[in-house]
C-alpha cells in the first residue's frame, strides 16, 4: 500500500478558483485511496510547520515559493514528489518564458525586462502596437498581474505600477490575434482536454475577452496535444494546463503553461486521470529505491 502526503494549495494562490482547486484536490485524493492507497492530507502551513511529513511520496498543489523550496528539499532527502518543487518552479513567467522557448515551442515574441526605468526604445523588438505584461517572477495571483497595454505608454504606465508593487521583473509579449484556447493533461495518460473559455465564462481575471469571440479557426488537434506534452516535459510537470492562441491559417502559439490547474470544465474524468499518473509515477519511484 502506497502512502501518500497530499499538500493542498493555499487559497491566496487560488484566484476566483478557490472551490475548483480544492474539488480536483479531493477527487484526486478519493480516486488514490480508491486504488488502495493511503493519503494524508496536509495544508502548506501544516507541511511548513513540520520537519518533514513521515510519508514517502508527496502530490502537492502548492505554489507559495517557501513551500516550493521545501519540497525541493524534500526530494534531496529521498522522497518522490509529483509535481516535483522544480517543475513548480519552472512554470514562473520567466522560468516558463525561457524553457518553452528554448525546447521550440510556439511562443510570441517577448521581452524580459526590469520594470525600473523601463524606456519606450525597448519595445522596437516587438511587432504589432499592443501588448501583454506579466509578472516575470510567479504565477499572477492578482489581476494586475497579468495586464493588457493598448499602447507603448499604457504598457510603461502599468511597468511603473509593477515596480511600485515590488515587482522586479517582468515579461512583455506582443498581443497576438486569434482563437484563444485552454487546455488541460496529464503526462503518461491518453487525458487531454480543450475548449475556448470564452464561450464557457471561465476566467481568472476576465483577461480572455481581450481576444474577443471566437472565430473557431481551423487546426490541427493533435499539434495542440503534441505541443503541450513537448511543453509539459520540458518544464518537468506531469499535471499541467495551459493557453494557446489560434491564428486564422492554424498555426498556433502557446501563451501559458501552469501546473496542476483546477480543470474544471473536466475534473471528474481529469481526476481518475490525476490519480493514474501519481498512483504509476510513485509505484516506480519505490521500486527503484527497494
Amino acid at each position: 500500500m502506497i502512502q501518500f502526503a497530499g499538500i493542498k494549495r493555499n487559497t491566496e494562490f487560488s484566484p476566483n478558483h478557490r472551490g475548483n482547486d480544492h474539488a480536483i484536490f479531493t477527487l484526486t485524493a478519493d480516486e488514490l485511496i480508491k486504488k488502495g492507497c493511503r493519503v494524508n492530507v496536509y495544508s502548506e502551513d501544516e507541511f511548513m510547520a513540520m520537519d518533514t511529513v513521515p510519508e514517502d511520496c508527496i502530490f502537492t498543489m502548492a505554489r507559495n515559493k517557501q513551500t516550493v523550496k521545501k519540497l525541493q528539499l524534500a526530494e534531496q532527502m529521498g522522497k518522490y514528489v509529483i509535481n516535483g518543487g522544480a517543475g513548480i518552479e519552472n512554470c514562473y513567467r520567466i522560468n516558463m518564458t525561457h524553457g518553452l522557448v528554448n525546447a521550440g515551442i510556439p511562443y510570441p515574441k517577448s521581452l524580459i525586462v526590469e520594470t525600473e526605468n523601463i524606456k519606450a526604445d525597448q519595445f522596437a523588438a516587438l511587432k504589432g502596437s499592443s501588448y501583454w505584461i506579466k509578472r516575470g517572477d510567479f504565477h499572477a495571483i492578482h489581476k494586475e498581474d497579468v495586464s493588457f497595454a493598448r499602447n507603448i505608454n499604457h504598457a510603461l504606465d502599468i511597468l511603473k505600477e509593477y515596480h511600485l508593487r515590488g515587482i522586479a521583473e517582468a515579461v512583455i509579449s506582443e498581443h497576438l490575434h486569434g482563437d484563444l484556447v485552454k487546455f488541460y493533461g496529464v503526462r503518461g495518460t491518453d487525458f487531454f482536454y480543450w475548449f475556448y473559455p470564452v464561450e464557457f465564462n471561465h476566467s481568472k481575471f476576465d483577461a480572455e475577452a481581450i481576444n474577443g469571440a471566437s472565430n473557431y479557426y481551423s487546426f490541427k488537434e493533435n499539434d495542440l496535444k503534441n505541443f503541450g506534452t513537448k511543453a509539459a516535459e520540458a518544464l518537468g510537470i506531469y499535471i499541467y494546463g495551459g493557453d494557446a492562441i489560434i491564428a486564422e491559417n492554424g498555426t498556433m502559439q502557446f501563451i501559458d503553461l501552469n501546473d496542476w490547474p483546477s480543470f474544471a470544465p473536466c475534473r471528474d474524468e481529469a481526476a481518475k486521470h490525476i490519480a493514474q499518473c501519481i498512483y504509476q509515477q510513485a509505484k516506480l519511484f519505490l521500486q527503484t529505491v527497494q
